[in-house]
């Protein structure tokens, strides 16, 4: 594996520095899907129906997929902290402005923007963890950095949740702006100087799938599995509200156990990649499968719902640690430029899947249920396409 470690002064300041991209993961995360837990108030706010409400996910997840890689190759010379910095300053602003948009239309624009510092992160942040720490212990600092989804889901997203039930939804970005205004505090204090490393011209990184057939099949897998997981996912609100009755209480309380599943699903994936990368993802993306069929067989009474969303959380957890180790088995000599490519495919599905998805409820006879199905087929698809692929075996980094 090539990450090219800093080696900072000390361990411990290796780990502060891990700690504070995993708070800046946090932000983002939380940012980019605080409108799954809000899309009810927001679409009511601002005179729209809950699909076009859910274009605040496919916008955002559009301009984070398509302006990654030419954003990460034409800052390939730009020191990688002062780069992180500067897309906390996007996400302070952005966050700033959504509290307080008068309209749809500034909310989307505004969103638009956010989305390509959020796409930024993702292709340098796991791999800046990286780098601050020995190399035996680069999958360590990744499973660490990516623990923020599940603080997000946790902690985040339901605490936005309950603020909007509170106040109200404006109050939630606001609070997040200033969340975001800390995570950069922290940043510029705790992260060393990182110069980039691995980065390449815009024509080399899409050159890379050309050349690499262990690259492409990662990225079809990520693209299929992501597009079924938020074609359904966006939708958890409506679905749990009109499916089963949940009151916004309740619906707080799955986003609760839906992260807690997924800081499980982290932590088991954490110490099984090195052991078996590939069983690792087919077992979490089976668990993705199952999960959101449950979500239509047993999805109609609260009991069901919550085992439907543990496992879901559960497997959506190991998932993301396990996707990020099959990039860097596929390429790990170029692991930052090969992460712009699966964050523009793991994006810009988030958003075809969430518009797709919010297409189906919208047009569909049976609402967001549609929506499930459809989450269903694509991430067997994911699934399928796994079991017929032989990717050659690759060392993964050591914890």
């Amino acid at each position: 594996m090539s990450i090219h470690p800093v080696r900072p002064s000390s361990p411990p300041r290796g780990w502060l520095g891990v700690a504070a991209i995993t708070a800046s993961l946090f932000v983002f995360i939380t940012t980019e899907l605080m409108p799954v837990g809000l899309l009810t108030p927001v679409s009511t706010s601002l005179n729209v129906s809950v699909g076009i409400a859910g274009l605040t996910v496919t916008l955002y997840g559009v301009s984070a997929g398509l302006g990654v890689p030419f954003i990460v190759a034409w800052t390939r010379r730009i020191n990688r902290r002062t780069l992180l910095t500067a897309l906390l300053a996007v996400l302070v602003l952005g966050n700033l402005i959504t509290s307080i948009a008068p309209t749809f239309a500034l909310l989307l624009t505004t969103r638009l923007v956010m989305g390509f510092a959020n796409g930024v992160f993702w292709a340098i942040g796991v791999g800046m963890a990286m780098r601050l720490v020995p190399e035996h212990r680069a999958s360590r600092a990744a499973a660490v950095t990516l623990s923020g989804i599940s603080i997000g889901t946790v902690v985040g997203i339901p605490l936005g949740t309950l603020l909007e039930s509170i106040t109200d939804w404006r109050s939630t970005f606001l609070l997040w702006s200033g969340l975001s205004a800390l995570a950069l505090l922290s940043v510029a204090v705790l992260v060393p100087s990182l110069p980039s490393a691995n980065a390449v011209p815009v024509r080399e990184v899409f050159g890379l799938p050309r050349h690499n057939a262990q690259l492409r099949q990662v990225m079809l897998i990520v693209m299929l599995f992501v597009l079924g997981h938020f074609g359904a996912y966006t939708f958890i609100r409506p679905f749990a509200e009109t499916t089963a009755s949940a009151t916004p209480g309740f619906v707080t309380a799955l986003l609760i156990i839906y992260g807690l599943g997924g800081a499980a699903g982290n932590f088991i994936a954490g110490h099984t990649v090195t052991r078996n990368l590939r069983a690792s993802f087919t077992a979490a993306c089976a668990g993705l499968v199952v999960a959101v069929l449950a979500m239509l067989i047993i999805g109609d009474q609260p009991a069901g719902l919550i085992a439907a969303v543990v496992l879901w959380g559960l497997s959506y957890g190991a998932i993301n640690l396990c996707q990020i180790n099959l990039t860097l088995a596929a390429a790990p000599g170029t692991f930052e430029a090969a992460m712009s490519l699966n964050t523009m495919a793991y994006n810009t599905s988030i958003a075809m899947g969430a518009l797709i998805g919010g297409l189906i409820a919208d047009h569909s006879s049976s609402g967001v249920r549609a929506a499930f199905w459809f989450g269903t087929a694509l991430t067997a698809a994911s699934l399928l396409v796994t079991l017929a692929t032989q990717p050659r075996r690759n060392p993964v980094a050591q914890m």
